[in-house]
């Protein structure tokens, strides 16, 4: 079968607006996180205390955007910043207690759904899907920016 870029385009576009009914929530309920918080949420989660410029920059985002969605995390005491030791003009954002217990949850919530929603699928048809996924992001990251180190690193 032949897929033509209307066809992927079109998937694509599904796909996208499929992945927002998945809701980002606590298995508690305790937090309703919207999309940036849970991705900065994630992105600490994964890689450890950052710099906001560094946040903004992983998110291909002006770091106006950025600063506005960390107050958002900070508010909500998922978050706090400080100074970074060795540049004490910067600061570095990591998670709380709090913001960690609640993105492990919401991580755990989305997973779950996954799980119900690719019960059916083999275990070779979730590595296959898992598979061409990287790749997609992969080629989409080294199209975005193919000298960036980020996208490579992914």
């Amino acid at each position: 079968m032949v897929y033509t870029n209307e066809e992927i385009e079109q998937q694509l576009f599904i796909l996208f607006r499929r992945s927002q009914a998945i809701h980002v929530s606590t298995k508690s309920g305790d937090f309703e996180l919207d999309r940036s918080i849970y991705g900065i949420l994630c992105l600490l989660d994964d890689e450890g205390p950052m710099r906001l410029g560094a946040i903004a920059h992983r998110f291909r985002l002006d770091p106006s955007t950025i600063t506005r969605q960390v107050q958002a995390v900070i508010r909500l005491g998922l978050a706090a910043k400080r100074v970074d030791p060795t540049d004490r003009r910067a600061a570095i954002l990591n998670l709380t207690p709090l913001g960690e217990e609640t993105i492990a949850q919401a991580r755990a919530h989305r997973r779950q759904v996954l799980y119900s929603i690719l019960g059916n699928w083999s275990e070779t048809q979730r590595w296959e899907f898992l598979a061409a996924l990287r790749r997609f992001n992969n080629t989409v990251d080294g199209w975005i920016e193919p000298d960036d180190p980020i996208s490579s690193a992914d």
